[in-house]
């Protein structure tokens, strides 16, 4: 029985760029290898609609990711890939996988790492991947993430270099005063849509903690699995500090059964963080609403 929406699988750690909204990695450097990513895809299709090839790192940087998507499609995987893109032209037989359901490029990454370069370069093939796609697999989703808004002199004003290029490729406008909230998208072209996001603090033992109400939708929406196999609750934990076990040495469904996952998950229902690092999340701050709802409903 399917229990999640989606499982991230860390096929890598390592990415070939570094973004300032996204921490350096400080677990040790891993690439998994495709009988330990076999192992564990098998454990996580059950319990999950879609995986993600993603948690740290750039899944296109892994040397054999050709072979990892034959395995996803041995095995009718429905998979979601994040990428920044940079690497596209080395794996056109992305394309052509029946396995892939939805691609999210960071678009956002670019101007993070290369302020000066021209932004139209980096670009273009992914918008011409992105025709070519649709004329292949037209059900396949494409985000454009730019989750740079209340980034300083970053954010919508920046993103209208992005606009116009995306405009002028595709003959559409792009309707840029539609307020975008929190988190929103907007269609851009058949099934492309432009993904937005602000910045958030990604939690650390280091930062204050905030009290224990609150909610997170890990192990409820989604869990994680490091590039080593351990299995975390969220796919913020980057260094494995809620380490809930090691799928390459315990059945994933018995890990998802210990004391630890279990507290974490009851608490997250009834609006308590039970761990001290999600009381050090600034991102469960955007449940807070959720959380006032969930309490209400509990005194009436």
């Amino acid at each position: 029985m399917t229990s999640f929406d989606r499982i991230y699988i860390e096929i890598s750690n390592i990415c070939n760029l570094q973004c300032s909204f996204c921490p350096e990695v400080e677990r040790e450097q891993d690439i998994m290898s495709l009988e330990k990513f076999e192992s564990i895809l098998l454990q996580a299709l059950p319990l999950a609609k879609q995986v993600c090839l993603h948690l740290m790192g750039e899944p296109l940087a892994h040397p054999k990711f050709p072979e990892i998507l034959k395995i996803c499609e041995k095995h009718d995987a429905k998979v979601m890939l994040t990428t920044n893109g940079t690497l596209l032209s080395k794996h056109k037989n992305i394309l052509n996988s029946k396995a892939i359901r939805q691609i999210n490029f960071s678009i956002h990454s670019f101007r993070d790492n290369f302020e000066k370069k021209d932004l139209h370069r980096y670009l273009l093939p992914i918008l011409e991947f992105t025709r070519s796609l649709n004329d292949l697999n037209p059900d396949t989703y494409i985000n454009y993430r730019l989750w740079n808004l209340g980034a300083g002199d970053l954010g919508e004003a920046a993103n209208s270099d992005v606009y116009d290029l995306v405009e002028r490729y595709f003959d559409v406008t792009i309707n840029r005063r539609q307020g975008t909230g929190k988190f929103k998208s907007k269609k851009v072209w058949n099934k492309l849509y432009f993904h937005f996001d602000t910045r958030f603090e990604w939690p650390h033992p280091d930062l204050p903690a905030g009290d224990s109400s609150g909610t997170c939708q890990g192990l409820i929406s989604h869990i994680a699995i490091h590039s080593n196999g351990v299995v975390v609750p969220c796919c913020l934990d980057k260094e494995a500090r809620l380490s809930l076990g090691n799928s390459l040495e315990k059945p994933l469904v018995e890990i998802l059964k210990s004391e630890r996952a279990t507290s974490m998950k009851n608490g997250f229902e009834r609006g308590e963080l039970v761990e001290d690092l999600c009381k050090r999340c600034d991102y469960v701050k955007r449940f807070k609403p959720k959380v006032k709802r969930m309490k209400s409903h509990s005194i009436t």
